[in-house]
């Protein structure tokens, strides 16, 4: 088994299913519309990551992605990711940014450093070191700092795996989604990474919080608007998964069907189930 690279993001594939997404959706049209925006930057941003030498070999001989960063040329395009939020952002995310641009850069090195080497990650240690950051202020930081990681995510070779991580093999974060891609007569289930966006596969019935095995325990469920959107539940530790179904809907893109998908949020958190990672907008 092993962890399966997507190859680089196709930002404009992105770009269209939120299009698609917000007029079919009106409920979620305001936060897709806003991620067009967030996504064009993403773009224009990866492709100066790409184009540059200066971050080539990032990832470390023992493939841990995070073992460095460099913020160097990436640091010169954060005013701009700021005034992005700040013109196109709900009034609350806006409010976040204004608070990032009255800082120094060099607070903005600790930040940003500071959410690379703990943001996402789910060992005692990290989580103690990362407790502090507020939502909005970790909105902020993983939207800036995504290209980057899943660039160096994506250039990581294959990662023989042993069993079923219930975390990244690349950067050790928690799961953002589950994917079920079609493989002979049914589907195959991956983990995609809420930080590096690399995905790996996963086991069908297996909790990716807890481990739990029982699948009286593991309750499925799927709303009306969204059939190639499950919420897969634990009644043992009672956190949830969302996954999106490809086998269903093969021109879903997960990342961003899973932002539209925002009754099935309601109805966990009506049942008492906790996201294991929120996604980007917390939708």
């Amino acid at each position: 088994m092993k962890a399966a690279q997507t190859g680089g993001p196709d930002y404009d594939a992105r770009v269209r299913r939120a299009r698609h997404l917000a007029s079919a959706h009106p409920f979620a049209g305001e936060v897709l519309t806003f991620y067009e925006r967030l996504a064009a930057f993403q773009k224009d941003f990866y492709s100066q990551i790409r184009s540059s030498g200066g971050v080539l070999g990032i990832a470390g001989a023992e493939g841990q992605l995070r073992s460095e960063l460099k913020l160097g040329d990436l640091l010169r395009q954060f005013p701009d990711f700021l005034a992005l939020l700040v013109d196109a952002g709900p009034r609350p995310v806006a409010d976040a940014a204004r608070a990032f641009a009255s800082q120094s850069p060099d607070q903005w090195t600790e930040l940003l450093t500071d959410f690379w080497t703990f943001g996402g990650r789910t060992d005692s240690e990290t989580e103690a070191a990362n407790c502090g950051a507020e939502p909005l202020e970790e909105f902020v930081l993983r939207a800036f700092l995504q290209p980057y990681s899943e660039f160096l995510g994506a250039r990581m070779s294959d990662t023989p795996l042993a069993s079923s991580p219930r975390v990244c093999p690349r950067c050790g974060s928690a799961p953002l989604l589950g994917v079920l891609r079609p493989e002979g007569d049914g589907g195959k289930r991956r983990l995609l990474c809420s930080f590096c966006l690399q995905e790996w596969d996963f086991r069908r019935i297996f909790c990716a919080a807890c481990g739990e095995e029982d699948e009286k325990k593991l309750p499925v469920y799927v709303a009306e608007q969204f059939p190639h959107v499950r919420v897969e539940s634990c009644d043992t530790c009672k956190f949830y998964l969302r996954t999106i179904d490809l086998t269903k809907d093969g021109n879903a893109v997960p990342m961003v069907d899973d932002l539209a998908a925002i009754p099935l949020s309601l109805w966990a958190h009506e049942h008492g189930y906790t996201r294991i990672q929120p996604n980007l907008l917390g939708t």
